[in-house]
């Protein structure tokens, strides 16, 4: 554990800046810099009267009145909040009656890590913290050590990849000692991945550019849990790489559709690669579904298409025209919307792998909409059937939700996983259109509470398509699924300030959503604040959680209520769950997120706008320690906390892009290595000093 001294940060920032905490390198190789150009979405979401009528047909006006009567009751009798407290004052929640602090919520039982810049990761004082894997790291038997000065494609593509994000930990056996351990790698900064003055950014050379696509992709590695802490990767069968290169099958409604067919793939049913892989989850039958996020960055010459349909649907998926950042059309013309069309429509979908067969087909699921998805996470109905939530990661973009047909097969057998993997293939697919109870007057972009003392309402999933069946006037299933921000805009759905990872509590049933930020709500011309999306110029974002009606993933109507509305303790428009803000640590920037074994949350933030690193943080949802955000952990400087992974004896953080606001020449970190070594994104494992192996003792 580093020993480097913390210090506290000012952390109130004026109001009026559209500040964050990403450097400008890692906003252009991420993501396009999409923050800087106008938010694709400049719909005004008109919302059709037919499809309204036809929702409330389906339900009866009076069934429904009081069925969200009934779940609003539950909800607030679950969420520990003022108004299941009686006589508690909200502000008060999270003290008990003489006054003093209340006892730790079971598994939050530790001192909070203080903001600060160190280029370290710091964990609380009686934890100890080790590397489990680096890029560059072997994967592959045969892959040579990493040399920073003497790559190559072929390497890369048998070691660990670059800029790692998503983390799923797949047990093996019964004490969960060996476990498959999976991780996405988003992205690839190329000016940090080769010795400064090697790499031209407006003349990369063809291996450079091999590297890259070698870079991106997922990694499979098989753990082990060392007795002494931590985890160490064995040379195993199951360690895999896919890649830009990796052959993906297509499947659901879409597959073989014209949009998907492209000269290399005719039959439009097999894709090479998968790009820009973001959040993800284990499926209830041990497989992981990883989200393809801000592909749109990686195609040149979207200016070259003069029709105006699809030069639209390019737009808005944030296709433009010209060069690439990273000039791969150069190399391959399928980098180029000139020479290939069809090729970004192949991209923006939830893909499952199977880390049990390392010979599996990785699969493009396209039932579950194309949009620039966090990830996927599933929750099991109550009839057996299987529900997925997505987020689409950008500003003014929507909350998704899918829900198969076909009922779920318990187990982790083969025939269980390809069985259930077949249930994404056929069902309904959703977008979510939220309202507020408080008067419109009461929500003026400010963040202030409205008099009921909550940001919160009721919500309804409205259906955009089954199987080959659409529910959006003018559009066909097909272009419902591979165009579904356009049919998301067609039937009013809510404008959301970056949704980014949605996870069920495996504990409570409710389901949340990180709400990262949107500098650009309230702006001229911009949507304005709601009851969702309650402040304009939201720098810091917010927390969501839901409660479908009867508890039921199936439900297509939902109560609704913001748990986090994050900043500064000390500013006004921060709210965190009722509990009291003096006591609590600050956050920004909500991003991915984690569940313990005691159902609390677990939050990590990417480009904390309070001028501390980002940090992994731990909330309890439920009960009087309702809201009592405690920061476990920081990363170093310049870097954005992923994953995590969050068991009864250890936490698993993606520590990604660590010194991006540097240069090759200034490097801003040596993170993990020191010296004068390259920054390297790596995985980091936390345990209790000397309780490593004992379960329910990570919060203890």
């Amino acid at each position: 554990m580093s020993t480097e001294p913390r210090r506290l940060l000012p952390l109130l920032t004026s109001h009026s800046s559209h500040r964050t905490g990403r450097s400008a390198t890692t906003c252009e190789y991420r993501c396009g810099n999409a923050c800087a150009h106008p938010a694709p979405n400049t719909s005004d979401n008109s919302y059709f009267g037919d499809i309204a009528k036809n929702v409330l047909s389906r339900r009866g006006a009076l069934k429904a009145t009081a069925v969200m009567s009934a779940t609003a009751a539950g909800f607030a009798a679950l969420s520990g909040t003022a108004a299941a407290q009686g006589a508690v004052p909200a502000a008060l929640a999270g003290r008990r009656g003489n006054g003093k602090p209340s006892r730790p919520a079971e598994g939050t039982d530790f001192e909070p890590v203080e903001p600060n810049t160190a280029d370290a990761v710091h964990v609380p004082d009686g934890y100890e913290q080790e590397l489990v894997i680096r890029w560059g790291d072997p994967v592959l038997p045969g892959a040579p050590e990493f040399d920073f000065h003497n790559q190559t494609a072929a390497a890369q593509a048998r070691q660990f990849g670059y800029n790692n994000d998503f983390v799923g930990l797949i047990p093996q056996d019964g004490a969960g000692r060996r476990n498959l351990m999976v991780v996405n790698h988003e992205y690839t900064t190329e000016p940090h991945m080769f010795p400064a003055g090697s790499y031209d950014a407006d003349n990369p050379t063809e291996e450079q550019v091999r590297i890259a696509w070698a870079a991106h992709g997922l990694s499979v590695v098989q753990t082990l849990r060392d007795p002494r802490g931590g985890l160490r990767v064995l040379p195993s069968r199951y360690n895999r790489r896919i890649t830009a290169d990796t052959e993906f099958e297509v499947r659901g409604p879409v597959a073989g559709s014209d949009p998907l067919k492209t000269s290399a793939d005719p039959s439009g049913r097999s894709v090479l690669g998968t790009l820009n892989n973001c959040a993800g989850s284990v499926t209830p039958w041990g497989t992981v579904l990883s989200g393809e996020e801000n592909f749109h960055q990686y195609f040149a010459n979207a200016d070259s298409v003069t029709d105006p349909v699809e030069a639209e649907r390019l737009r808005r998926y944030g296709l433009a025209g010209g060069e690439t950042s990273r000039k791969w059309e150069r190399f391959d013309k399928r980098w180029d919307i000139a020479e290939e069309p069809h090729e970004p429509h192949r991209f923006g979908w939830v893909v499952e792998i199977d880390p049990h067969d390392p010979h599996a087909k990785p699969i493009k699921h396209t039932a579950l909409g194309r949009f620039k998805h966090e990830g996927a996470a599933i929750k099991i109905t109550k009839d057996g059937r299987v529900a997925a939530y997505s987020g689409d990661d950008e500003r003014f973009e929507y909350l998704y939700k899918f829900v198969s047909n076909g009922r779920y097969k318990p187990g982790r057998s083969a025939h269980a996983r390809r069985h259930n993997s077949r249930l994404l293939d056929d069902g309904t697919l959703y977008v979510a259109k939220f309202t507020g109870d408080s008067p419109a007057s009461e929500i003026d972009g400010s963040g202030r509470l409205p008099s009921d003392g909550e940001f919160d309402g009721r919500g309804e999933w409205i259906p955009l398509a089954s199987g080959t069946t659409s529910h959006v006037p003018g559009m066909t299933a097909e272009e419902v699924y591979v165009f579904t921000r356009l049919a998301a805009d067609r039937v009013g759905a809510t404008k959301m300030d970056r949704p980014e990872d949605v996870e069920p509590n495996p504990v409570t049933g409710r389901v949340y959503a990180a709400l990262t930020n949107n500098t650009d709500r309230g702006a001229a011309g911009k949507a304005a604040a709601d009851e969702i999306n309650p402040r304009d110029g939201n720098r810091n974002g917010h927390v969501l959680e839901w409660e479908e009606d009867r508890g039921d993933a199936v439900s297509t109507t939902f109560a609704w209520r913001l748990l986090l509305v994050c900043g500064d303790p000390a500013a006004a428009d921060t709210y965190f769950g009722g509990f009291d803000k003096s006591q609590v640590s600050p956050i920004s920037c909500p991003d991915n997120l984690a569940f313990d074994s005691h159902g609390n949350l677990w939050v990590s933030t990417d480009g904390n706008a309070l001028g501390s690193n980002d940090g992994l943080f731990a909330v309890p949802v439920q009960g009087r320690e309702r809201g009592h955000v405690k920061q476990f952990l920081t990363v170093p400087i310049g870097a954005e906390t992923c994953g995590p992974v969050v068991t009864d004896d250890v936490v698993l953080v993606a520590v990604q892009h660590p010194g991006e606001g540097g240069t090759p020449e200034n490097p801003q970190s040596h993170w993990p290595d020191g010296g004068n070594s390259p920054a390297r994104p790596s995985i980091v494992a936390v345990w209790k000093r000397g309780r490593f192996g004992r379960p329910g003792h990570i919060g203890r």
